[in-house]
């Protein structure tokens, strides 16, 4: 089974909001909510100001408290490993919604809790997700890593990463990187 992964190369995101676009209409995001989402973050004190653009989505992780909290079983981990949302079983009860520590779900108009599904339909076709092949900056990368020689995993061993609230113990497989510049998120 593969353990598809994102990495996200923070110093290379350019806020442009390419990734944000091209998810809305890859994936069909009513105009008001959003699967993925670029925060800007300013730290210091004037002069000496840092401001850095992250990217947040699904982490889909590796304990996923939405998965354990959902009555219906609609949200699920798949053959692939990722945590995906099946529409036809979600009776809209938000609890996967409240369970997401990283804020990464909604409640869809038509009754159903939505998120990332890292493009599920476009995996199944050997493609990357939207957001991945969007990216004016390049600093999203996408891919197995069970696969030592994939891009993913030579980014993992060669800088060091972190993941958005390491505390929650959730495992996510969403990575940040920093090239330039030491510390965490």
């Amino acid at each position: 089974m593969p353990r598809y992964v994102m990495v996200i190369d923070v110093e290379k995101c350019i806020g442009c909001m390419a990734c944000v676009i091209a998810c809305k209409k890859e994936n069909n995001v009513p105009e008001e909510h959003f699967r993925t989402r670029v925060v800007e973050e300013v730290r210091g004190e004037f002069p000496s100001l840092r401001m850095e653009l992250r990217s947040e989505l699904c982490n889909h992780c590796e304990e996923a408290p939405c998965i354990d909290a959902c009555p219906t079983r609609a949200s699920h981990r798949a053959k692939d490993g990722t945590v995906q949302i099946d529409r036809k079983k979600c009776i809209g009860c938000k609890a996967c919604i409240l369970a997401c520590p990283y804020d990464a779900r909604y409640s869809h108009p038509k009754g159903y809790a939505d998120k990332c599904s890292f493009c599920e339909h476009r995996l199944k076709e050997g493609k990357k997700p939207a957001c991945v092949e969007t990216c004016l900056g390049k600093s999203r990368i996408f891919g197995d890593l069970e696969d030592p020689n994939s891009e993913v995993a030579e980014l993992l061993r060669k800088y060091d990463s972190s993941v958005r609230l390491e505390f929650a113990g959730t495992r996510p497989r969403v990575f940040y990187i920093k090239k330039k510049f030491a510390g965490g998120l």
